[in-house]
C-alpha cells in the first residue's frame, strides 16, 4: 500500500514560492527568448499504423497510434478541455514533431488563471520530472514541479485518455497507452509570460496552457464521475437530468464530463430548465450552446463547457438539464448514486420539450452531466467524501444529503460568505485504493481513489475556496491500516494547500453492527480520528464521529440517527452533520 502511495504522488505538482526578478541571475536565462511550444518540437510520438518508424516517441522505436488517436476524438489541432483547461492536441500529421523532449527551454505562455496545464507523458519507464520556472508579466516569478507518469507504466486512474494499441517496428502491441494531464498553481490574479520546463529526460511535452476556467464562476451544483458503465443503450433519446442548486446567480454554465471515456459522444442538443414536477419544466426550457454551437462532440477523457447563458439560477431549487444523444450511447461515465429520480425519452429530441410527456423511463443516476456554475458568487465548498456524503440511505427526491442540508444553511446566514456547496461523494469510495480501476467498461462505480480523483475534483472546480475531506470508513473496512489512511489524508491536504485551498477535515462515524466493522476496524478508526483531532495538519476538524455516536457504546450510532444499517446514517443523523458545522471554519 506504501507503493501504491507513493505512486501517486507522481502527478502532485508544488508549488515554490514566488521571487522577485533577481538581476544577478544567469546570462542565459536573461538573453532567453520564449517562443511557443509547437516551434520547440523535436520528438515524433505518433505514426500511422501502416509505417509505424514514422516515429519514435521513446528512444526504442516505439509510438502512440494515429487511428486510435483518431478513434479517441483527438485529432491534429482539436480542442481539448481536462481537468478545465482547455489544450489542444498538437496540429501535426502522423510523421511530424508534435512534442518536445523537456530540457529547459522557455515556452510563451500568456493568460490569467489558477493553474498551469501540461500535456505530457513520460518514456523513461517510470514517473520522471524536475523543478521549472514560471515568469509573470510583472517580472516575478514562481517555481514549479512537473512530474509526469509513464506512458505505458502510468497508473490508469489519473490519466487524460488511453489508447488500445502501441506501434512498434516489428508490429503493433495491444498495451495501453497512457497521455496525462498535469496541472500547476499560478500566482494569483497575475498574467503569464512564460514557463521555463524541467531539465527531466524522458519527460515529453505535448501542450500548454493557463487554466482560466473557474475564474468568475462558482459551482452550484457539482457530480463525480464514479465510473464508466453500461448503459441503455440509449439511441436517439433525450436525458433530463435532475439536480439541486446551492448558490443561486444570473448566468448559468453546464459542463458535461466523457473521463474514463475511450471513445467520443456526441451531445446533439441540450436545455435548461427549473423544475415544476417531475420530468415538467416551469415554463419553456432555454437551449444551450457549445462555442456558439447547438451541439458538441466530446473527445474520449475531455469534458465540455457550455456557454455562459442568461439564466436566472434560483438559490436550493431543483433544475432540468436536459441533452439529446442522437448516436448510440451503450456505455457513459456515470454517478451511480444519484439519490434522484431522472428521465429518458421514447425516440426523438425532447430537450426543448416543456412537458413531461415524451419522458417515458425513470433512472436513477445521473449519466454525463457534471457541473452546473453560476457567474460570480463568493467560490465553492467541496465536499470530497464516500456514500454518506454521496446521501446514501436518505430520502429520494428530497435533497436532505448533508451538503443539502449545509447549503440550505449557508443560504439562511450572513455571517460568512453563501459559498456553492459541491458534492463529491462516491458511494463505496476509499482514500488510498482505487475501487474502479480508471479504464474500461466496469460494474464497479465507486470510482477512483480519493488520491486519484482529487485534482479533477477538488482543485480543478470552480473557484474552490474549501474542501471538507470524509473518507477513511471503506478503507479500514477493508483491511486498510490506520497508518496508511493517515499518510493519504495527509498527502490531501499538502496538496490542497499548495493550490491555497483551505482543508478540513471530518472524523469517520463509528459502525458497530455493520458486518465489516469488527473491533479491529474500530480500532483503526479510532486511531485514524485521534490523529485527526490532533491537528496541525489539516486548518479544521469537524468531529462527524462525536455528534452521532451513542455516548453509552461509542462504537455505534446513536438509534436516533442510524438509517438501519448501522453504517450510513439516515435523514436526521445527515441533518445532524450538517447543522453541527461551525459555518466560520469555512
Amino acid at each position: 500500500m506504501r507503493r501504491c502511495v507513493r505512486g501517486i504522488l507522481i502527478v502532485l505538482a508544488l508549488c515554490g514560492s514566488l521571487v522577485p526578478t533577481v538581476p544577478a541571475q544567469a546570462a542565459e536565462e536573461r538573453r532567453a527568448t520564449p517562443v511557443p511550444l509547437e516551434r520547440l518540437f523535436d520528438n515524433v510520438a505518433v505514426s500511422d499504423d501502416g509505417r509505424p518508424a514514422q516515429a519514435d516517441f521513446d528512444g526504442a522505436g516505439a509510438s502512440l497510434s494515429a487511428r486510435d488517436l483518431t478513434a479517441a476524438g483527438w485529432t491534429p489541432g482539436r480542442g481539448l478541455t481536462v481537468q478545465g483547461a482547455r489544450l489542444a492536441w498538437p496540429r501535426r500529421q502522423p510523421g511530424e514533431p508534435d512534442n518536445v523532449r523537456a530540457a529547459g527551454q522557455d515556452v510563451r505562455v500568456t493568460g490569467r488563471g489558477d493553474a498551469l496545464a501540461f500535456l505530457v507523458a513520460g518514456t523513461a519507464g517510470t514517473e520522471v520530472g524536475g523543478p521549472g520556472v514560471i515568469t509573470y508579466a510583472n517580472g516575478s516569478r514562481s517555481g514549479y514541479r512537473l512530474t509526469a507518469p509513464d506512458w505505458r507504466t502510468g497508473p490508469l486512474a489519473t490519466k487524460a485518455v488511453a489508447l488500445p494499441h502501441i506501434n512498434t517496428p516489428g508490429g503493433q502491441l495491444a498495451e495501453r497507452a497512457r497521455l496525462y494531464v498535469v496541472t500547476v498553481p499560478l500566482a494569483p490574479g497575475s498574467p503569464v509570460a512564460s514557463v521555463r520546463l524541467p531539465r527531466a529526460a524522458g519527460l515529453h511535452v505535448f501542450a500548454v496552457s493557463v487554466r482560466t476556467a473557474t475564474r468568475g464562476w462558482t459551482g452550484s451544483w457539482a457530480t463525480s464521475i464514479s465510473g464508466y458503465t453500461a448503459v441503455g443503450p440509449w439511441t436517439d433519446r433525450t436525458l433530463r437530468l435532475v439536480v439541486h442548486t446551492s448558490a443561486g446567480g444570473p448566468r448559468v454554465r453546464v459542463r458535461f464530463d466523457n473521463t474514463f471515456a475511450a471513445a467520443p459522444v456526441r451531445i446533439g442538443s441540450a436545455t435548461v430548465a427549473v423544475q415544476a414536477s417531475g420530468a415538467a419544466a416551469r415554463g419553456t426550457p432555454v437551449p444551450l450552446s457549445f462555442g456558439g454551437s447547438g451541439d458538441v462532440e466530446i473527445p474520449a477523457g475531455a469534458q465540455a463547457y457550455s456557454d455562459p447563458l442568461g439564466f436566472a439560477v434560483p438559490a436550493g431549487a431543483n433544475l432540468l438539464v436536459s441533452f439529446h444523444l442522437p448516436g448510440t450511447v451503450a456505455a457513459a461515465p456515470v454517478h451511480r448514486l444519484a439519490q434522484q429520480r431522472s428521465y429518458v425519452s421514447g425516440p426523438g429530441d425532447h430537450a426543448a420539450d416543456g412537458s413531461a410527456d415524451a419522458y417515458t423511463s425513470v433512472i436513477s443516476s445521473w449519466p454525463l452531466l457534471a457541473g452546473v456554475d453560476v457567474s460570480g458568487g463568493p467560490g465553492s465548498v467541496v465536499l470530497l467524501g464516500d456514500s454518506i456524503t454521496d446521501g446514501d440511505k436518505s430520502t429520494v427526491d428530497a435533497n436532505r444529503r448533508w451538503p443539502d442540508v449545509l447549503a440550505g444553511r449557508l443560504l439562511k446566514q450572513t455571517t460568512v460568505p453563501r459559498y456553492g456547496v459541491l458534492n463529491q461523494g462516491i458511494s463505496g469510495n476509499r482514500v488510498v485504493t482505487d475501487r474502479y480501476p480508471g479504464d474500461g467498461v466496469s460494474t464497479d462505480a465507486a470510482g477512483v481513489s480519493a488520491l486519484h480523483r482529487f485534482d479533477r475534483d477538488v482543485l480543478a472546480q470552480p473557484s474552490a475556496r474549501t474542501a471538507v475531506v470524509f473518507e477513511g470508513v471503506n478503507d479500514v473496512r477493508w483491511g486498510t491500516s490506520a497508518e496508511q489512511v493517515i499518510t493519504g489524508l495527509r498527502e490531501l491536504a499538502a496538496r490542497g494547500h499548495a493550490r491555497g485551498v483551505r482543508m478540513l477535515a471530518a472524523t469517520i462515524l463509528p459502525c458497530e453492527g455493520e458486518a465489516r466493522c469488527t473491533a479491529a476496524v474500530d480500532a483503526e478508526r479510532v486511531a485514524v480520528n485521534e490523529w485527526i483531532r490532533a491537528g496541525g495538519v489539516f486548518d479544521g476538524v469537524l468531529d462527524f464521529d462525536a455528534v452521532v455516536r451513542d455516548p453509552q457504546r461509542p462504537s455505534r450510532m446513536l438509534p436516533a440517527y442510524d438509517s438501519g444499517d448501522h453504517l450510513h446514517p439516515g435523514d436526521a443523523g445527515l441533518a445532524a452533520l450538517a447543522d453541527s458545522v461551525d459555518l466560520r471554519l469555512l
